[in-house]
């Protein structure tokens, strides 16, 4: 058999090059995103700070709530601390010949023009640390006293300072003068290094009894041993790669991204593969039923036909596989590339490359297409062989009842589906509109020929009235082959239908944001820092007479809900907020009172209370930003949950959960502008500004690209497969236009034809597309923004018209111009 099918893949090359192209398109998308999942795990960036250390401890940012499986967890936001008592701990470990502890927090330097120096991360530590890079000084000596510092050479040079000179420094308060003691060379360039004092370090950190991290110096392999001693201290032991995940705040969050966006953009690609790759093979068997008929007619068991097209594919899919998986790195580099665009990744973080994902892609290539096989061969192996070279002739008349069954439910689903949003808000509901979207999709295309056919007895009379004999063929075409038409209508639809919901999804989620926070701060005034704003500004701000002011942290949380023996963990947006911030804010309170937000407290969107079904004066228990614990007493329940999440805390507890240990912002109500600049002048880098400055977008605009770039990259996926099914229709109907052409038919009336039928392809993956859709986003918007128009400009939706439709006629048109090249006499005359 695999001789018989190997001949038979040589013979008919051209019509496997649909299938193969498809799943080596696939195949290199699903590799793409194995690469990508991994390096989540294993890339990272070269560290710098701790270079020379062998082992680095640091807290645990994974959360994972008890009774959780093994993918119930969630990456906490911020940094934890951790006890200074494990410094002992660790320095009594056999093989462990220093124990180094680490204080890190925010340090900037003011430059000669007064201006902060906030080019990078700016972060400043104990001396003792110095060695772990290690930073060996260039000139001068180490800080002895509490008023010296040591600057790396990069910060030095541009804030023009050297050893013995005075520079100003700005922690989380105004700026104060230290004696620049020495200056110090380190490796990489990607933060600025200020070392203090072991007395000053522990000051400025601001945690008493509390350090960042803690520096391993080894004579052997100790790690392991490590774990052991504190595998009940709730810590986090890194060698490796690993060290610039505990180094760099950037890296580990991004490794905790890519492994969740690869892991959902992974399940899309596999999800559009299976249905390309289906509809793909599909449309080979149906164009080779003939040849099908008479293997059956002679004598061929089903089994054997199924066989046959179980191990062609199999041929096929090896072959592209191989290739598709070895593309997917290249795949792989681009979507880095990408994300690194726009700014979900760092520039230099490097992905990590092994066979695991490539052989995974190329198991689930070969398995995608052999289901693919299996669906698309039931028909032609279980045809009656009597019957079979009568009915291969014609199309069948109508789809398989479990078929449309399944695409009916799927339909009902779908629908239901899209009313979410009334219900959900945030970010879920928006999610849920998609996947709503998707599941019509789908449901359309299984009921697709007779949905299609349907549409195409309203259309074909007017078509065959207003357009002569082109349109009078191109009438009869369509009606008499509408399973044909649908074949070629559903990846368009799937294209037009996927990419005007991701996009208005996102437009829409974001606008209502930006509304409900518009309504929400009722500030007059705002004071922003580009580094954050001290927490003592809040402070002098409300000892003016005649103002009321908060501070504003903008923070995350993580909470975890149980469904039957399901865990699910989230990670969410919250806001700090002092218990004055009833002038400067309107959460639009449904029960308790904001005056009672205090330490220990906690108010919350009245959705989420009904959810967990708490009210005013119970207990709550979710995670801070830094992965600890809170068990919070509710005080209040608000209903703007899109401006603020659906947790609000107080300031104090949201700062202290933070590594900066800062506010985001200050709100004001009423209060002299000039007083605040004069007040604020005291702070480099502080500014008073409008409300709308403190709508901090770029979280929300990132996840908006983010989705954009996966969007854009299944859609790319999608677009080859129209073209690919295109191509392959119309390349089959040569025998038809040559017969056509013999009878008498002009050559333009049969590119008119097409033309037409190409006009009608388009129109109703348009009409399809658009409906699909409709339903989700006028949904949405009703939901989020109280209107059933969804946000965004008009011509994202002409542009995917126009794209589909310019994909569409160009396909057919070239296929069209390709098969009437060849003498009609010549090609009636071919084989199949």
């Amino acid at each position: 058999m695999l001789d018989l099918a190997w001949q038979t893949v040589k013979a008919r090359t051209s019509g496997f090059i649909g299938a193969f192209v498809a799943i080596l398109c696939g195949t290199a998308l699903v590799a793409a995103c194995g690469i990508l999942m991994e390096s989540g795990f294993r890339g990272g960036v070269p560290t710098q700070r701790y270079a020379a250390a062998d082992v680095v401890v640091t807290g645990d940012r994974t959360v994972r709530p008890p009774g959780g499986d093994v993918l119930a967890f969630e990456h906490a936001a911020e940094q934890p601390a951790i006890p200074s008592a494990l410094v002992a701990k660790i320095a009594q470990v056999p093989g462990v010949t220093a124990a180094v502890p680490e204080r890190t927090f925010p340090a900037v330097v003011v430059g000669p023009d007064g201006q902060a120096l906030v080019d990078k991360p700016s972060l400043g530590h104990n001396w003792e640390s110095a060695v772990l890079a290690p930073f060996t000084l260039k000139a001068g000596s180490e800080p002895r006293t509490n008023d010296e510092v040591v600057l790396d050479s990069g910060l030095a040079e541009q804030a023009g300072v050297a050893p013995g000179d005075q520079v100003r420094i700005m922690t989380r308060s105004a700026p104060v003068s230290y004696r620049v003691s020495g200056v110090v060379e380190g490796r990489g360039n990607r933060q600025a290094t200020l070392f203090f004092s072991a007395a000053t370090a522990a000051d400025l950190a601001g945690r008493s009894g509390q350090l960042s991290a803690i520096g391993v110096l080894t004579s052997g392999d100790v790690a392991d041993r490590i774990e052991d001693v504190l595998a009940a201290d709730h810590v986090t032991v890194s060698t490796g790669a690993d060290r610039s995940a505990a180094e760099f705040d950037d890296v580990s969050q991004t490794k905790a991204i890519l492994a969740i966006l690869a892991g959902s953009f992974g399940g899309y690609a596999v999800l559009v593969a299976i249905f390309v790759v289906a509809s793909t093979l599909a449309l080979t068997v149906e164009q080779r039923r003939r040849e099908f008929a008479l293997l059956r007619a002679v004598g061929a068991t089903p089994r054997q036909v199924r066989k046959l097209i179980g191990v062609e594919t199999t041929v096929v899919s090896v072959i592209a596989g191989v290739i598709g998986s070895l593309l997917g790195i290249a795949v792989g580099h681009g979507l880095r590339d990408a994300f690194a665009n726009i700014g979900v990744v760092p520039a230099d973080f490097e992905l990590s490359i092994s066979p695991l994902p490539l052989v995974a892609a190329l198991l689930i290539g070969i398995g995608a297409a052999r289901l693919a096989a299996w669906s698309a061969s039931r028909r032609p192996s279980s045809i009656n062989p009597v019957e079979a070279l009568g009915e291969a002739a014609v199309q069948r008349e109508d789809v398989g009842r479990i078929r449309l069954t399944i695409g009916y439910v799927l339909m009902a689903i779908g629908a239901v589906a899209t009313t979410l949003p009334l219900f959900i808000r945030g970010q879920l509901g928006a999610a849920m509109s998609v996947m709503a979207t998707l599941v019509l999709i789908i449901g359309l295309s299984l009921a697709g020929p007779r949905v299609i056919g349907g549409a195409v007895r309203l259309i074909a009379p007017a078509l065959s009235r207003f357009s002569g004999v082109s349109g009078y063929l191109a009438s009869a075409n369509v009606l008499k082959n509408s399973r044909r038409l649908a074949a070629a209508v559903t990846p368009l639809m799937l294209a037009i239908g996927f990419a005007v919901v991701n996009y208005y999804s996102q437009t829409t989620f974001t606008a209502a944001v930006r509304q409900e926070t518009t309504r929400s701060i009722t500030a007059d005034h705002v004071i922003t820092g580009v580094a954050g704003v001290p927490a003592e500004v809040a402070d002098a701000v409300r000892r003016m007479p005649g103002v009321t002011a908060t501070s504003l942290v903008r923070t995350q949380v993580i909470t975890a809900s149980k469904t039957g023996d399901t865990v699910e963990v989230n990670r969410g947006p919250a806001n700090g907020l002092d218990a004055t911030a009833g002038g400067a804010v309107d959460l639009d309170v449904v029960t308790g009172d904001l005056k009672d937000l205090t330490t220990g407290t906690v108010a919350l969107s009245d959705a989420h209370a009904r959810w967990e079904d708490k009210k005013v004066g119970d207990t709550v228990e979710f995670w801070f930003a830094d992965g600890q614990p809170a068990k919070l007493r509710v005080i209040a329940t608000y209903d703007h949950d899109l401006a603020f999440g659906d947790h609000v805390l107080s300031a104090a507890d949201a700062r202290a959960h933070t590594t900066a240990g800062m506010d985001s912002a200050v709100l004001v109500k009423s209060g002299d502008a000039t007083a605040l600049r004069e007040l604020t002048s005291r702070y480099p880098g502080l500014a008073v500004t409008g409300s709308v400055a403190v709508q901090d977008r770029s979280d929300e605009r990132t996840q908006f690209l983010l989705n954009l770039v996966a969007v854009g990259v299944i859609l790319g996926y999608v677009a080859i497969s129209v073209s690919n099914t295109l191509v392959m229709s119309t390349a089959a109907r040569r025998r038809e236009f040559a017969l056509l052409r013999l009878v008498g038919t002009g050559r333009r009336q049969v590119v008119r034809m097409m033309r037409a039928e190409a006009v009608v392809t388009v129109g109703l993956a348009a009409a399809l597309g658009s409906l699909v859709a409709a339903l989700p986003l006028t949904l949405l918007a009703i939901g989020f923004t109280g209107v059933p128009l969804p946000a965004g400009g008009v011509w994202v939706y002409l542009g995917v018209l126009a794209g589909a439709a310019l994909l569409g006629v160009v396909s057919i048109a070239v296929s069209t111009r390709l098969s009437l090249r060849a003498k009609p006499i010549d090609t009636i005359g071919s084989r199949e």
